[in-house]
């Protein structure tokens, strides 16, 4: 597995503005609040869900008291707006795999809108499932690497019940099945860790590399005009190269 292109992404992201973060959150909180309305209710601990991305929030530096008010105020709004989860897939420039997972109040706009962006930067849209089978869904956590002995958090992690780890330049990542997910991160969390990133994943299994500075520079402005798209909660690709921010 390459950590790179992940690391790379998550570091961009938080150079951004804070009007792009106060877009991330309100993303999360988005996905927080369909999680308590068609998942299970307000309680984490029988919505498995909704802890998974309590932990995605919280990993996103999301303030407590703004997770708890989204939760309490889903669960008492019964005439909420109803958002649809759409799964699109396609290729960028050069044929690097995309897939863009949205919450949308209106499937026509945001058909649109992503269509629109994979045609103006060299891409195609696809039907479902042309690239899915070119990922894998894991459960992915990163540790800042910094202060940290190597073998002690791979050790913690391994008990812990985790499937993979890697050391990158930067962090540590660690990797688990999607089942086995919330169960690693409340291991690690009990024993004082803290995550740069903490969500359940679509990992690539094989990647493509670009070499074509022309193509470099569309598959950067896909992904700038996905992420930046209100409706669009996750972009996941194989670009093995993303640019070095």
């Amino acid at each position: 597995m390459s950590g790179h292109s992940k690391w790379n992404n998550i570091k961009r992201k938080k150079e951004k503005t804070d009007g792009a973060k106060a877009k991330v959150f309100t993303k999360i909180g988005r996905e927080l609040a369909v999680a308590v309305k068609q998942g299970g209710g307000p309680d984490p601990a029988s919505n498995s869900k909704l802890k998974d991305l309590i932990a995605k929030a919280k990993a996103a530096n999301v303030p407590n008291e703004n997770i708890e008010r989204i939760i309490k105020k889903a669960a008492g709004e019964n005439d909420a707006e109803n958002y649809e989860n759409i799964v699109y897939e396609g290729y960028g420039p050069c044929g690097v795999a995309v897939i863009v997972e949205t919450l949308t109040d209106n499937r026509n706009r945001t058909a649109g809108d992503v269509r629109h962006y994979f045609d103006k930067f060299g891409g195609n849209l696809g039907t479902s499932g042309c690239v899915s089978f070119l990922f894998e869904q894991k459960g992915v956590l990163l540790i800042e690497k910094e202060g940290r002995d190597e073998d002690a958090v791979m050790e913690a992690c391994l008990e812990a019940g985790a499937s993979d780890f890697q050391a990158d330049e930067d962090v540590f990542e660690i990797y688990t099945e999607p089942e086995d997910f919330s169960g690693v991160l409340d291991a690690l969390t009990a024993q004082g860790y803290a995550f740069e990133s903490a969500e359940i994943e679509m990992v690539p299994t094989t990647y493509t590399r670009l070499d074509d500075p022309d193509a470099i520079v569309k598959m950067q402005k896909l992904l700038d005009m996905l992420e930046e798209n209100d409706d669009v909660q996750n972009v996941w690709h194989n670009w093995e190269n993303p640019e070095d921010e």
